[in-house]
């Protein structure tokens, strides 16, 4: 019988676990993992659940997604994402990568400094001169090493109609939630901006503008190293959320420096990466990433609050459905 959770976790909250016997062990807790932190490593152990757009219920699931993570995380984090270990028991001993049967498999990564992660840079006032301009240098040689993906501008449209079409039954759904914010309006301009300006999907489209990319680029997903940055936790549990035109990807990262107060840094970061890309997207295609992003975080928030009955999320999910009220009313009719 497999162990139970808490006994899996006990043992990774455990300093004596680890081969390099640390002092103390940081418990980092998300949405879908948990992340154990020593002095020197970060092992993640993603938590069984099965959603509509994500299966961890099983140990060979977990196991295969520990893969895909390190797959493909290396070429953005080079020398940050170790490998993969296995969680085994011999009998009731748990250990890590130990022998015995396997019972879970944990993602092995060097730790990264927080204090120059992009959100602390940030909410710190500490972020230096060649930073942005070092990012964009470096998401733009990324994206053009991804080969293009729904080539076809209806297909591309689809592609985005479809996560509309989900923002508006998720907000119909959480609309007691909602505050003040009229997400309908918002919602109405998005849908009517893609319907009404087809000829700007379909040109990028043709140029090979939609890529399978990193999927979740946010501040707190990039840390500046002396090295240069390091971009990580690449979306891996599902393919569909890396397809995407590559200025959404672009305007996420700008949009999340903007709900950090930081609207600013989020500019100069799209004005070099599209210096870098050569891209040339024009300002009305960018309102509308940055409003969809805009009301996909607020609605994946307020779920959140939903699911979990923490209040704590509601004015974070305000913040965001506030930008998305503000990008969507910069949408030509």
């Amino acid at each position: 019988m497999e162990p139970a959770l808490a006994a899996k976790l006990a043992l990774l909250r455990d300093p004596a676990a680890y081969p390099d016997r640390p002092a103390r062990v940081e418990v980092v807790e998300t949405h879908m993992a948990w992340v154990f932190l020593t002095d020197r490593h970060a092992y993640k152990l993603k938590k069984p659940l099965r959603r509509p757009y994500l299966d961890f219920s099983t140990v060979a699931a977990r196991g295969y997604y520990c893969r895909e993570e390190v797959r493909l995380n290396r070429p953005l984090a080079p020398g940050v994402y170790l490998g993969v270990l296995p969680l085994t028991a011999s009998g009731a001993r748990l250990a890590l990568d130990g022998d015995g049967e396997i019972v879970d498999w944990l993602v092995w990564m060097r730790r990264l400094p927080g204090p120059l992660m992009l959100d602390r840079l940030l909410q710190e006032n500490r972020l230096e001169a060649w930073m942005l301009p070092a990012l964009a240098a470096k998401v733009a040689a990324f994206h053009r090493q991804c080969a293009p993906v729904l080539a076809d501008g209806e297909a591309c449209r689809v592609h985005y109609r479809c996560w509309l079409d989900a923002n508006a039954r998720a907000l119909q759904r959480l609309r007691n939630l909602w505050g003040g914010w009229d997400c309908r309006r918002l919602l109405e301009r998005q849908r009517a901006f893609l319907e009404n300006h087809r000829s700007l999907f379909d040109q990028r489209a043709r140029s090979g503008c939609v890529i399978e990319g990193h999927g979740d680029l946010r501040p707190e997903h990039v840390c500046f190293e002396t090295r240069g940055p390091q971009v990580f936790d690449r979306l891996e549990f599902n393919r569909d959320f890396r397809l995407l035109d590559r200025a959404d990807e672009v305007a996420y990262l700008a949009l999340e420096c903007a709900w950090l107060g930081h609207a600013q840094a989020g500019l100069t970061f799209l004005a070099h990466y599209r210096r870098y890309s050569g891209d040339d997207w024009p300002p009305a295609l960018l309102a509308f990433y940055l409003a969809y992003r805009a009301t996909l975080r607020g609605r994946l928030l307020l779920t959140r609050v939903r699911e979990e009955g923490q209040g704590r999320w509601l004015p974070r999910a305000w913040r965001y459905l506030a930008l998305a009220a503000y990008y969507s009313r910069r949408l030509p009719d």
